[in-house]
């Protein structure tokens, strides 16, 4: 007879369960769309009055906007190329401020959409906002990058 160490066989399984267990955030009650939930807010406050480029991607607006906001609502938005002059001309009331941009995305993320994200600058402010409510719907995509921002117009 054979005397030798005996190894507990269930240690392997144990191991495995925790891995795994860990891998998959085992018992969290955490959604797919937390992590968009969770990414930090900004702290960027919008001034009354500022100008910027708006490159926005979506079935209503579409086209590059350049946007003058005075007393926190749009003043001017004259449409870079041909397409957005004529949304301009037809769809005035459409070209948002950044505040309305930052409140689109807050009702994504407060609606569950599927995506709902952005990109920030050094102080705080938007520069890309993403957003998708069904990622299995067409056209209800969003897509607005911010540019050439200038604060504090006189």
């Amino acid at each position: 007879m054979t005397t030798g160490r005996s190894r507990p066989r269930y240690a392997p399984t144990v191991v495995l369960v925790g891995v795994l267990c860990a891998a998959t955030a085992c018992g969290s009650s955490a959604s797919s769309g937390s992590i968009e939930a969770n990414e930090p807010k900004t702290t960027w406050e919008e001034p009354a009055s500022y100008a910027y480029t708006l490159t926005s991607t979506t079935q209503v607006l579409a086209g590059t906007f350049r946007v003058k906001v005075r007393d926190g609502r749009v003043t001017e938005a004259v449409g870079v190329d041909a397409d957005s002059r004529r949304q301009v001309q037809e769809l005035p009331g459409e070209v948002p401020t950044i505040g309305g941009l930052l409140r689109r995305l807050e009702k994504a993320r407060s609606e569950d959409a599927d995506t709902a994200e952005a990109d920030y600058a050094a102080d705080g402010r938007p520069v890309r906002i993403s957003l998708d409510w069904d990622k299995n719907a067409i056209d209800d995509e969003a897509l607005y990058v911010i540019s050439s921002y200038e604060p504090n117009l006189g």
